[in-house]
């Protein structure tokens, strides 16, 4: 029997994925965004979102950016796969502090998922949240297991963050999450 090496699949800010393969490995960064891991053990479904705030101020909107969209998006794409809701199991991840000076939006956004998945009647079997790391994560979709990797150190102490704009760091790349 020959085994199908797994297929890494990044999430970066904003998407969502769904599959059922048993290869197939979800991988994202999070910062003070949020990442929810969705799994229906029995069907063998999985997702995962990335999203940055819990929803739009003022209104509704309809972007995955935002927690709500992102969480109707991920639910109900899995069901239109063959997932029951009542056997999803969540996984919660992110949601850091990662400019201690600025609110902590990363507060805000593990509050809204916590709250949605409880008004859903979705069950959190773990999660690794706040702090003040970054977190980069690898979901197995198809039967939920996640490989949990915290990137030492805080965003100001590898670099200022630089005004908006074509300016290039001094001293090399800065990827802030």
């Amino acid at each position: 029997m020959t085994m199908t090496p797994d297929r890494i699949v990044n999430v970066i800010q904003g998407e969502y994925r769904i599959s059922n393969a048993t290869g197939d490995v979800f991988s994202t960064v999070l910062g003070s965004c949020v990442a929810v891991c969705l799994t229906d053990p029995s069907a063998g479904i999985g997702g995962m979102n990335h999203f940055l705030l819990p929803q739009r101020a003022g209104k509704e909107g309809e972007n995955v950016r935002y927690g709500a969209y992102s969480m109707e998006l991920l639910i109900n794409g899995m069901l239109k796969r063959g997932a029951r809701k009542s056997r999803m199991v969540a996984k919660l991840f992110g949601g850091a502090n990662m400019v201690r000076q600025l609110r902590d939006i990363g507060a805000s956004n593990v509050a809204f998922a916590r709250e949605f998945l409880e008004n859903e009647a979705i069950p959190l079997a773990s999660e690794s949240t706040g702090g003040n790391a970054a977190r980069r994560i690898r979901f197995w979709a198809a039967d939920g297991r996640v490989k949990l990797y915290i990137v030492p150190g805080e965003v100001e102490k590898v670099a200022p963050i630089a005004p908006p704009g074509p300016q290039a760091a001094a001293g090399g790349e800065v990827t802030l999450f």
